[in-house]
């Protein structure tokens, strides 16, 4: 059987190489140096008020900011607490420093007297809005006092009763003509409570009816025609006086309309120089002379108190309000963060009063908007937040759209409410919109919501960390020091400023980075000085912050605490001595409140003759995740690669967690998984007090995983409180170790020698390790008494079983004790 080139993972132990060795306690953790940040206390460092190591995110939020064009609105995302908002603020701070004060705008509500339920919107520069509120209110009590002395005057009550006399001469000339006719024809016009009526007269006097029988028929005759002539023509002064005093109305409202025009020409004239350069509030202004005119009669009734104190007579008088809606008088370009993003606190509302057992409303009860507060700069919305509210989403795409805010009642939209709707006029919409929120709803969005897309053409993707060096140590310091002088916090030792630091690697999980959270290290450095407080300590030590940082984590804790006591009372199985053939500990992490926590879990496998089938429980039961059950089929093709190339790979193998009952996901456990088969097959005993955690490729190269700090420290704590012998370690894969950010004990028990934890690259070296016995070349030809060897040898005889052949002779091989511990396995 020729040896196969391509399989690097025995090259090593062929070559006769040792299982790598512990690693030293140096490469465990980066300690950041005090000295390295220039100071003794952080009240020597100048401010820096800005987020650091985000130029890619930074680069993006400029280009926004500064892009002119329809649809270049920003979302920005990353993690919590990374600096979102601090890095718009800082950039739209920028913005505005490099383009100056843009001109802004007033934006008023008036009243429309032609279609009064659609109010007009009128622009006018900054601070006259408020100006034209202030003289319409002036003219209105300027108007109350005039024109009813106007009416009062002299000169109208002459005209006035000059109208009144002509009529009244002209009605008495008809009257009289009338009576005149009668009295020539001997017809007396009486009055009566019903009217007129006529009858004839004889020697001045009416004629009683006895004597009107006694007439002859001839002068009876006469008589009736005469009275019906002068029925017909008193029905025609009459008609006339009908007339006239239509006449003496539209004289008097013409008189009226004069007189007003005297009180109000002027000082709506006067108010109009003042807004000479506003076309459109000049013709509000004609407008409202002209209503003024017509309705003269409003200002002239005297108030009334009403129940409640409302002053009835001026209800009316309120359509010459002026609704200053946005104010932008002495304000610097506008950045509006919006809390709660309803739909009304986006575009605004039409409020409603209870009046009489109905609800009323006018254009004076239009209530601005965020978009129309942030209209000529920035509104900054949380993305989830904004989602979650019912039509908000919806309001603002639309808004964005049209470039203009138009402000709808949703219940009257959907006749939720029946009363007076208003249609006010939309305003003209110029705003840069900016989103926050996670990159999964970033995602979603982009993929569903095509209009995102084309509003929101930028997304500023904050990093999780940045590289680890000197100078952005330095910068990270400074932040941390402006922020405690802002707060009124002690001042921060160098050798504090350097446990948060870190820290700070510890939670970027890289000791060649630090993480982006810095808000994590601002709360810390904030209890921190709390606990500095209470000792009675002028500031803030490195004593102080690990104390902060060890009650952050224990506040999460409970659930840890009760995993390791159960592992420690014997109720989970977890051996941390001696050797068991097909069982290894592997290391699993878990996430509460934001922290992360490792403990052991159990893995054991068992193998046997059959078709090449490796069973995982897990997945069986429906208990594993996708993601670790391709690492047991990758493991399953190492297994059937390395060992059945020309043969059939005939064996079944069993792999479980024990004593797990939830859901496990990931590949970090496939290492382990694969010593425990390999351990199986080989009959060689793993021991108990290493634990495994890493992935595996198909050509048996071990991969990074993540979480590799808190995973030791959960196996640590476990041995540690059962009793550190110098036989106890983790093995983890070599790419892990530029991750190593180990707490101090763990440190000192590996300088100590008596905890170890050791960087492998290969299967080989895994089970070198767990086993003391050489893993042997990784293809044929196998060494009887290596690892491989025995594999290949047991793999050989299931092959033979299989084709019918009887099994080969087997030797018992005594392992070599060549692990890191020399206790008998």
């Amino acid at each position: 059987m020729e040896t196969r080139a391509n399989d690097s993972t025995g090259t090593a132990a062929a070559a006769g190489r040792r299982p790598t060795g512990p690693l030293p306690a140096a490469a465990l953790a980066r300690r950041c140096d005090p000295a390295a940040l220039g100071c003794a206390l952080s009240t020597e460092l100048p401010d820096l008020d800005e987020v650091i190591g985000q130029a890619r995110a930074r680069a993006a939020v400029e280009l926004a900011l500064a892009m002119p064009h329809d649809g270049y609105h920003l979302y920005v995302m990353g993690p919590p607490g990374s600096g979102k908002r601090a890095l718009v603020r800082q950039a739209i701070a920028a913005q505005r420093a490099r383009a100056g004060a843009a001109p802004r705008s007033d934006w008023v509500y008036v009243n429309n007297f032609a279609q009064p339920h659609r109010p007009l919107a009128l622009e006018l520069p900054a601070g006259r809005g408020a100006a034209l509120r202030a003289d319409m209110r002036r003219l209105v009590e300027d108007l109350r006092a005039t024109i009813p002395a106007v009416f009062e005057s002299d000169e109208y009550t002459t005209q006035a009763e000059a109208i009144g006399a002509d009529i009244n001469a002209r009605a008495a000339r008809a009257m009289e003509a009338v009576i005149e006719e009668a009295q020539r024809n001997g017809i007396a016009m009486i009055r009566t409570p019903t009217g007129f009526s006529f009858a004839p007269v004889k020697d001045g006097e009416v004629m009683p009816p006895p004597e009107y029988e006694k007439l002859p028929p001839e002068e009876r005759d006469r008589i009736e025609r005469t009275i019906a002539m002068l029925q017909e023509q008193l029905v025609r002064v009459l008609r006339q006086q009908l007339k006239l005093r239509q006449e003496h109305s539209e004289r008097v409202r013409a008189l009226n309309r004069k007189m007003t025009l005297l009180a109000v020409d002027h000082a709506v004239d006067e108010i109009k120089e003042r807004y000479a350069d506003l076309p459109r509030v000049l013709e509000y202004l004609d407008a409202v002379r002209a209503d003024v005119v017509d309705n003269a009669d409003d200002f002239r009734r005297p108030e009334t108190e009403a129940e409640g104190g409302e002053r009835t007579s001026r209800a009316p008088i309120t359509r010459y309000e002026v609704n200053v809606l946005i104010d932008a008088g002495g304000a610097d370009v506008p950045v509006e963060v919006v809390d709660l993003p309803t739909y009304q606190t986006l575009v605004g509302r039409v409020d409603h009063i209870a009046r009489f057992g109905t609800l009323v409303t006018d254009f004076t009860l239009i209530q601005a908007g965020s978009l129309h507060r942030a209209n000529g700069g920035y509104l900054l919305i949380d993305a989830l937040k904004l989602l979650t509210q019912p039509f908000a989403w919806a309001a603002l795409k639309r808004a964005l759209a049209r470039r203009e805010v138009r402000i709808e009642s949703m219940a009257e939209m959907y006749s939720i409410v029946s009363t007076v709707r208003l249609e006010p006029e939309p305003i003209p919409l110029r705003v840069k919109v900016v989103l926050f929120g996670e990159r999964e709803l970033y995602e979603l969005l982009t993929r569903f919501d095509p209009e995102f897309t084309e509003l929101f053409r930028v997304g500023a993707d904050l990093d999780e960390d940045f590289p680890r060096d000197a100078a952005l140590e330095r910068q990270a310091a400074r932040v941390l020091a402006t922020h405690a002088r802002a707060n009124g916090l002690l001042p921060l030792q160098a050798a504090a400023l350097a446990r948060l630091l870190d820290h700070s690697a510890r939670l970027a999980g890289d000791a060649n980075k630090l993480s982006a959270r810095l808000q994590t290290l601002i709360d810390l450095s904030v209890q921190a000085d709390q606990l500095a407080r209470a000792a009675g300590a002028p500031s803030i030590r490195a004593a102080d912050v690990t104390a902060a940082i060890e009650a952050h984590r224990r506040r999460a804790s409970r659930l840890h605490e009760r995993v390791q006591e159960a592992i420690l009372r014997g109720t989970l199985l977890i051996d941390t001595a001696g050797a068991r053939i097909g069982q290894v500990n592997a290391l699993a992490v878990y996430e509460v409140a934001g922290h992360l926590f490792g403990e052991p879990t159990r893995i054991t496998a068992t193998t046997r003759f059959g078709e090449g089938q490796v069973i995982d429980v897990q997945r069986e039961t429906e208990l594993g995740g996708a993601i670790h059950s391709k690492g047991v089929l990758i493991l399953a093709a190492f297994l059937a690669a390395r060992y059945s190339e020309f043969a059939p790979h005939s064996i079944v193998g069993s792999l479980v967690f024990e004593q797990t009952y939830s859901v496990v996901e990931g590949d970090s456990a496939s290492l382990a998984e694969l010593v425990a088969l390999m351990s199986s097959l080989a009959e060689a005993p793993l021991a108990q007090s290493l634990a495994v955690t890493g992935s595996v490729n198909q050509l048996g190269r071990v991969q990074a995983v993540g979480a590799v700090n808190e995973k030791i420290e959960g196996f640590f704590d476990i041995c540690a409180a059962r009793g550190l012998d110098g036989s106890h370690g983790v093995i983890i894969p070599a790419d892990n170790a530029q991750h190593l950010m180990l707490r101090d004990d763990v440190v000192e028990a590996v300088a100590a020698g008596r905890f170890a934890v050791y960087a492998v690259e290969t299967v080989d070296q895994a089970i070198e390790l767990l086993t003391g016995i050489a893993a042997g070349p990784g293809a044929p030809p196998w060494e009887e008494e290596t690892i491989n060897g025995r594999i290949a040898r047991r793999l050989a005889e299931y092959a033979a079983m299989r084709r019918g052949e009887p099994r080969f002779g087997r030797k018992a091989a005594a392992p070599r004790k060549r692990g890191p511990a020399e206790h008998e396995r």
